[in-house]
């Protein structure tokens, strides 16, 4: 009998046997029984699972690994032990040069899936030369609702307590309520995972709560640490709900004591619901309440709630790379659009006339102007403004810059607004050079560019985040 439309291939709960055929889409594995698609968190191509389905749908499935049957040849042992529960790093299981094959097809992908582009010159993708301990900013997050795993279950026995209401690590995929204890993370260095267990052993020693945002009390809400790995300089930044200088100086100089390297130490205080990592207002306790860092030769004061690529040597690549896609000459002049606090702008100021650097934060257009100070670099103007509305309504701001030979642009994973891509379209910039750290709404945004005479010369990956789905992209772009 055929099966009824409306019935479902699968239901919820089903273990069924699956061979994994391939990975995609923000590192999703896909398995498919006589047509039916299902995906399988936690498998990659080439295993042969177990898996139970927990989410159907008409045309697919959702489904969870609970048994590795057959593992795939392009696994690999996780380094980390909170693996799998964690969810930072979801692809420690994949050997690294099938990470960037996976990379590399994503944006291959897109570009063909989404763009509508065939044949489009992608270059092979730039790996990275660290894969643990590559980020310069990492944030933690406390709880009063720690998420148990079974063997936390063991030893712990339930035991009474503020141990059992406190907990210092990261979210667990899906739970903003909960988070997973940790005492280990190979993402930043050993010294970040050392503060954490400092700022953890402190709050329960001084019996000082995690922030509850179902009674809005409470005190710790996040650590977020920053380096300098250039530079060597450390930031340790507390959010907090109460402002309590009391308990500040007492953990500050604790801090202090057990860790020399770090260079400042800032508590940032907000009484939002939000769990964004961002105060209302600050207070620096130790040191100046900045960090440097280098990329290439130019120096880049960094602050508590400033952007700054987050692979600092990485960076360096991706720029590198976004300024010989620009071919520069003496005489030009380029806008660096979305330009943060400065960076691509600062880069390229040595090999051009002048950068027109616009963003929508005014707090980064004030940290891009004093890294220009930093640097002794004077052909470098940043504007505060949204491009949309600069693009379409600002005549006047038109009128007073010069035209640009060359257009960089690195908008936020959201990529450009409609109208915004449609104005610079229009403006005919014989060059542009596009960094997007999704390939999705790059292949988007480059469609869009294509009706107004544009083509894709050729296109870098970069990846700025070994062990996730994530991966940075270079697109040059020619008017035709």
């Amino acid at each position: 009998m055929e099966q009824n439309q409306e019935e479902k291939k699968y239901q919820k709960d089903d273990i069924i046997e699956l061979t994994i055929e391939s990975t995609g889409f923000e590192g999703k594995s896909i398995a498919k029984v006589d047509g039916f698609v299902v995906f399988v968190d936690g498998a990659i191509a080439g295993d042969v699972v177990k898996a139970k389905i927990y989410k159907t749908k008409k045309k697919y499935a959702e489904a969870k690994l609970v048994e590795l049957i057959t593992p795939s040849p392009k696994r690999t042992a996780a380094r980390c032990k909170y693996f799998g529960i964690c969810g930072g790093c979801k692809w420690q299981h994949v050997e690294y040069a099938t990470q960037l094959e996976y990379k590399q097809q994503h944006v291959a992908d897109a570009l063909e899936h989404i763009g509508g582009f065939k044949g489009v010159k992608i270059l092979p993708i730039v790996g990275s030369d660290d894969l643990f301990f590559y980020r310069n900013k990492l944030e933690f997050s406390f709880a009063d609702k720690p998420w148990w795993t079974e063997k936390d279950m063991v030893d712990l026995k339930v035991e009474a307590g503020l141990k059992n209401t406190f907990a210092a690590g990261f979210h667990v995929p899906q739970r903003w309520d909960k988070v997973l204890n940790i005492d280990e993370c190979f993402l930043q260095s050993e010294l970040s995972t050392g503060i954490l267990n400092a700022v953890r052993e402190f709050a329960l020693e001084n019996n000082i709560p995690a922030y509850s945002p179902d009674t809005e009390s409470g005190y710790f809400r996040n650590l977020v640490i920053r380096e300098g790995k250039n530079t060597g300089e450390v930031m340790v930044n507390l959010v907090t709900f109460e402002d309590s200088p009391e308990v500040m100086e007492k953990l500050s100089t604790g801090l202090q004591k057990q860790f020399p390297a770090i260079t400042t130490i800032i508590n940032n205080i907000t009484k939002r619901k939000s769990q964004l990592a961002v105060g209302e207002y600050e207070k620096i306790y130790y040191g100046s309440g900045i960090i440097h860092d280098k990329l290439g030769n130019h120096i880049f004061q960094i602050s508590a709630n400033s952007f700054f690529q987050t692979n600092t040597r990485q960076a360096e690549k991706l720029y590198s790379i976004a300024k010989e896609f620009a071919e520069l000459k003496p005489t030009d002049v380029v806008y660096d659009l979305y330009c943060g606090t400065g960076s691509i702008g600062i880069s390229i100021s040595d090999s051009v006339k002048q950068v027109i650097g616009i963003e929508l934060i005014e707090s980064s257009i004030l940290n891009a102007r004093t890294n220009a100070e930093l640097n002794g670099i004077s052909n470098c103007e940043f504007i505060s403004g949204d491009l949309k509305e600069l693009l379409t309504k600002d005549v006047a701001w038109r009128e007073r810059y010069a035209k640009p030979d060359v257009l960089i642009i690195d908008p936020p994973r959201s990529g450009m607004h409609p109208k915004a891509v449609e104005e610079l379209g229009k403006m005919q910039i014989p060059s542009i050079v596009y960094v997007s750290c999704n390939p999705a709404t790059l292949a988007r945004d480059l469609q869009m560019l294509a009706k107004s005479g544009y083509s894709i010369e050729k296109v870098q990956p970069v990846d700025m985040f070994p062990h996730t789905y994530h991966i940075e992209c270079v697109a040059k772009l020619i008017l035709k």
